[in-house]
């Protein structure tokens, strides 16, 4: 019991510490986050971003993240850097060096290359007199009071402040650019989150003659028929100038039978739903969704500017298309 009574402290310490840290990083929000900001915003460039150790693992989220929220950038390994890589960086670039200490040899060593090229440089330190902070236009600074780390060694609260304050800059930088969810989908095509943001109802949708759809004054039976040909569990009802009517549904068919009606010769009109729920084409299928959930419904009709069906779908479409 002991044990477990340490462990839960020993974490619960580093928790503490780690959002003391990052609470700390609210007094220095500054004038020089604005300068990095617009350094960011006015270069025709990408960010570089560098760091060795635990600051390049920092650094690599820190690019990443920037990436996918509209600011071009990627990681560099300073070492790398040194061998060749530099190559991969531009005068019309900004590099944003991470660097605790601020004293990194790898990071240091490309000073003089960067100057002399004219690259602009924004540091990430926890050390505002390091040779880097003195080295940037600007640098952000992180420094912790205390690491995590019982030592004091290991990069603990250092490294969360770091990343915070990246995830700070993108985030500012992304309201910045106006960037919207759409553009967001655009940087993720392959996820679950790209899917539902891209993905429209035209789509996923079974149109012309996939699309089921009888005349108004159709026997029931008849369009019992016209739904098991197109299998969607449902048909639209059509007016004389191809309006939309109505919708059957298996809903509305269950409830037929409910009401002991002759599916021989009953008229569609009189089990129908009239008009019901409709999407449009061009509409998000996340949004044709939430239709669907709010109204505890499995279809939906898709409908042109004057309100003709020009195609159908229902849950399944959706699921096979990883909408939900």
């Amino acid at each position: 019991m002991s044990q477990s009574s340490d462990l839960i402290q020993s974490a619960q310490r580093t928790v503490r510490l780690e959002a003391q840290a990052v609470q700390g990083l609210m007094a220095h929000i500054d004038a020089d986050f604005v300068r990095a900001c617009e350094m960011i915003l006015a270069s025709k460039g990408r960010v570089v971003v560098v760091g060795m150790g635990k600051s390049g693992h920092i650094g690599n989220k820190i690019a990443a993240t920037l990436a996918s929220t509209g600011t071009p950038a990627f990681f560099v390994h300073p070492a790398e850097a040194s061998h060749g890589d530099m190559g991969m960086i531009t005068r019309e670039d900004v590099i944003l060096a991470l660097s605790n200490s601020g004293s990194t040899n790898e990071i240091v060593t490309l000073l003089p290359l960067i100057k002399r090229l004219g690259i602009q440089l924004i540091s990430v330190t926890g050390n505002p007199q390091s040779p880097l902070a003195k080295a940037a236009e600007v640098n952000l600074n992180v420094q912790v009071e205390h690491e995590a780390c019982p030592l004091n060694l290991a990069p603990t609260s250092s490294t969360t402040a770091a990343l915070v304050m990246g995830d700070a800059l993108a985030v500012a930088l992304l309201e910045a650019r106006g960037f919207t969810a759409e553009d967001f989908a655009f940087s993720h095509p392959g996820g679950a989150l790209g899917r539902r943001l891209l993905l429209k109802v035209e789509n996923v949708m079974h149109a012309g003659d996939e699309l089921p759809q009888v005349q108004r004054g159709t026997l029931l039976k008849d369009a019992l028929l016209e739904m098991s040909r197109k299998g969607l569990g449902m048909t639209a009802v059509l007016e004389a100038d191809g309006k939309l009517a109505g919708i059957f549904t298996d809903g509305d068919l269950r409830r037929t039978l409910d009401r002991n009606i002759d599916v021989h010769s009953a008229v569609i009109d009189q089990v129908m739903t009239v008009h019901g729920k409709t999407a449009r084409a061009e509409m998000l299928a996340a949004e044709a969704l939430k239709i669907m959930e709010d109204n505890r419904i499995n279809a939906l009709v898709v409908v042109d500017a004057e309100d003709r069906p020009v195609g159908a779908f229902n849950l399944s479409d959706l699921l096979r298309a990883g909408v939900m």
